[in-house]
């Protein structure tokens, strides 16, 4: 006879691998988030995408009139985030040219084109407008299409691993800037799910724009073609190879327009500690605890949260190294690595282009719950709960500081 608790666990087990569910919740987060954004900025949708003032400027004609633009806060000229990037890089596609979008950086970006390639058709035949909804649907759509190709790979034992990757915080938080994480993940999910069937060609397809979306798809494709390697698959390994094919193109391209390119720029990113070093430092600077002592409450919850924001991802880290130290090493090596990818990535990451801010060193673990759960369904002996409990509690978190942290930046509408 089961005990009371095993019996509560199998019926909330029960409960969740419910798609009618999932669906529900998924849906309800989704608009809850886009609603607590919107609110701060008249309603306007176009806020999540953070449009900044330097680069409206620059660019003005491909900006969308009544769009929400960020002037900043003194010493960072209105700067936005990266989802502007992606919808600038969106709008030169849509327009069939490739003239690179002014102010912005092309050396890491540029290669970046799969994300603005999938928004592009809606610029096409909508405008600027197009363009920004197109951001949405494609996260939205991606999203659950990984979700529902990801059931099917979980099978009924494991199907309540799916909705925990619909729920994951990290899509969510994707999602609510715009960027290309969330779709990167999709797209690995989906290539996945083809390389397991055995569908080589669309998932040579998939692979290469899972490369073009992002270069951390690598961190499940190089796995995979080493592990083939080792098993001696060969028509695999060719197939993995395959998806090298249009980014290789486009390299290529890209070292002729911009002469100054490089991939090893990419080298500039690899600093150990220096992200773990910077954190620690900034927690413990001085002026942290006067300015908290000179707040009022609300105040003193504010500066607490922004400062101490990262800690829970520092303790999810600590649980992937925890997973990587469980199972059976001679079981799904590949996909071990492919975890180990990314826990290395994290404490390889600067402070400044990652550990100063909360958005971008937990955008480097979007990929980990996809990479995790094609583990788990491998080898049922890694010990994942400490990992999963982290991630329910980084998305409550993170809701948390959607509704009560984060305030309205200065904006004004573009007219």
């Amino acid at each position: 006879m089961n005990s009371l608790p095993d019996f509560c666990l199998k019926r909330i087990r029960t409960f969740f691998e419910n798609p009618a569910l999932a669906l529900f919740l998924f849906v309800t987060l989704y608009t809850l988030s886009s609603f607590l954004i919107w609110k701060k900025y008249e309603g306007n949708p176009s806020s999540q995408i953070n449009f900044g003032m330097p680069f409206v400027v620059q660019n003005s004609s491909q900006t969308p009139k009544g769009a929400v633009i960020i002037l900043g806060k003194p010493g960072d000229m209105g700067a936005g985030y990266d989802g502007q990037i992606f919808y600038y890089y969106s709008r030169t596609l849509s327009e069939l040219n490739l003239q690179w979008p002014k102010g912005f950086e092309e050396n890491i970006r540029a290669p970046r084109i799969g994300y603005p390639l999938l928004i592009s058709p809606f610029g096409l035949f909508f405008g600027t407008w197009g363009t920004v909804f197109g951001m949405y649907c494609i996260n939205l759509i991606f999203i659950l299409i990984s979700w529902l190709v990801l059931r099917d790979l979980c099978g009924e034992k494991n199907r309540i691993y799916s909705t925990l990757y619909l729920l994951s915080p990290f899509l969510l938080g994707s999602y609510v800037l715009l960027v290309s994480d969330a779709v990167l993940s999709s797209l690995l999910v989906i290539a996945f799910w083809l390389y397991k069937r055995e569908r080589w060609i669309w998932f040579s397809l998939v692979g290469g724009l899972a490369i073009l979306t992002k270069e951390q798809a690598f961190f499940l494709l190089l796995p995979l073609g080493i592990q083939s390697l080792w098993e001696k698959q060969w028509k695999r390994s060719l197939w993995i190879v395959s998806t090298l094919l249009f980014p290789g193109l486009w390299a290529v391209f890209l070292r002729l327009q911009f002469p100054e390119w490089s991939p090893s720029r990419f080298t500039d990113f690899f600093t150990p500690l220096d992200g773990f070093i910077g954190y620690w430092n900034e927690i413990g600077q001085s002026q942290f605890f006067s300015r908290l002592k000179e707040a009022d409450f609300g105040g003193q919850i504010t500066v607490f949260a922004k400062r101490f924001s990262r800690i829970p991802i520092f303790f999810l880290f600590l649980a992937g190294l925890f997973i990587l130290t469980t199972g059976n090493w001679k079981r799904a090596f590949g996909l071990r690595l492919a975890f180990f990818l990314v826990m290395f990535s994290v404490f390889s990451a600067g402070y400044v282009l990652y550990w100063s801010t909360y958005e971008n060193v937990s955008r480097m673990f979007t990929a980990s719950i996809a990479f995790l759960i094609f583990w788990k369904l491998e080898d049922n002996t890694i010990r994942d709960r400490v990992y999963w409990f982290f991630a329910g509690g980084i998305l409550f978190l993170f809701l948390f500081k959607l509704a009560f942290i984060s305030k309205t930046l200065p904006y004004e509408i573009w007219k």
